[in-house]
């Protein structure tokens, strides 16, 4: 299922949101028109190398140290090809707005790099037992946009998505709800993570699952002092002619 919009328009323009979205695609751009040596030099130079985080975590007076920490944060504007891209910046285009509409837009970015950081860090120490994956490079904005994800889930886990699910190649919209949507997808990223640490896994093909379970749970657990106040309580019926508040996830408790 493929996120096409939420059910609600936000009542600002969500800015942050894209000027996010802006920045992806201007780096993505620059990586097409580099050569293949150049991609190559750019991406192991940016992108989140597990042993250089690894070994900084260990000596963070050392040369180069702060480079290697400091790609925690490069590495999530890089991306390895147009799916990969499309995907994050349509995830990030239909759920951002409404967090960032939420927590505001000064908190929105620190909110998105934090959660894409602790994402990181989660595939650095899951990964670690596993030594060929230790100097694979890992780039992407997904770790950042699930916790955009976790966020959503906490904040409003009843409105509707409308998403396009493929039926024999035909993209048909249907609507979901949030929380079917999010909990299924975390789920998936769950199994596969977990998968992916078999001394018999098959190979996850390049993507990094528990940057994905990391950052999502960060979302969870950030989102309501970000917001600096608990989720609002429903205290008037949704039958209510002016009722426009989405309930929390935590009223449903």
């Amino acid at each position: 299922m493929y996120p096409f919009s939420d059910s609600r328009p936000t009542r600002k323009f969500p800015i942050m949101t894209w000027i996010l979205i802006g920045i992806n695609v201007l780096v993505f751009l620059y990586e097409l028109q580099l050569t293949h040596r150049e991609l190559d030099r750019f991406i192991l130079n940016w992108a989140l190398i597990p042993r250089d985080v690894l070994f900084a975590a260990s000596h963070p007076l050392a040369r180069g140290a702060s480079h290697a920490f400091l790609t925690l944060i490069t590495s999530q504007f890089i991306h390895g090809g147009w799916l990969h891209i499309v995907g994050n910046m349509l995830f990030l285009m239909v759920f951002g707005p409404a967090v960032e509409e939420r927590i505001g837009s000064l908190l929105f970015p620190f909110f998105y790099l934090a959660a894409g950081v602790i994402a990181g860090l989660v595939q650095v120490l899951a990964i670690s037992p596993m030594f060929g994956a230790m100097t694979e490079p890992n780039v992407g904005a997904s770790g950042a946009i699930a916790g955009v994800l976790g966020a959503y889930l906490v904040l409003y886990p009843l409105r509707w998505i409308t998403v396009l699910v493929p039926i024999f190649i035909i993209p048909l919209p249907i609507t979901v709800p949030a929380f079917l949507l999010i909990g299924w997808w975390f789920i998936q990223q769950l199994l596969y993570g977990i998968a992916s640490l078999s001394p018999i896994a098959v190979s996850s093909g390049g993507i990094a699952f528990w940057a994905h379970i990391g950052g999502f749970i960060a979302g969870l657990l950030m989102i309501l002092p970000f917001t600096g106040q608990p989720p609002e309580r429903q205290h008037r019926s949704p039958f209510d002619s002016d009722f426009q508040r989405d309930p929390s996830f935590l009223d449903y408790l």
